[in-house]
């Protein structure tokens, strides 16, 4: 008999975690406003490194294609 009492508990704590759990909205892609970038001015100087090194001073000169694109699968039928 206590096993179908831990079972009717079991199902009402899920039945109330699913009523009292907030739903997510889904988030919108990231644009490239959403990114900080450190910039540099014409002609500033820029460090050629070779191997691993660590610099304090830095900036990004290119970062990259920054698109979005629906990702596509094939579904493998048998």
């Amino acid at each position: 008999m206590n096993f179908l009492w831990a079972i009717g508990l079991l199902i009402a704590s899920y039945a109330i975690q699913m009523l009292t759990t907030p739903k997510t909205k889904p988030q919108k892609p990231a644009s490239l406003s959403d990114f900080d970038f450190p910039q540099f001015e014409e002609g500033t100087p820029q460090c050629v490194f070779f191997g691993d090194n660590w610099t304090e001073d830095h900036f990004i000169l290119w970062y990259g294609n920054m698109r979005t694109s629906a990702v596509k699968t094939k579904s493998s039928k048998k």
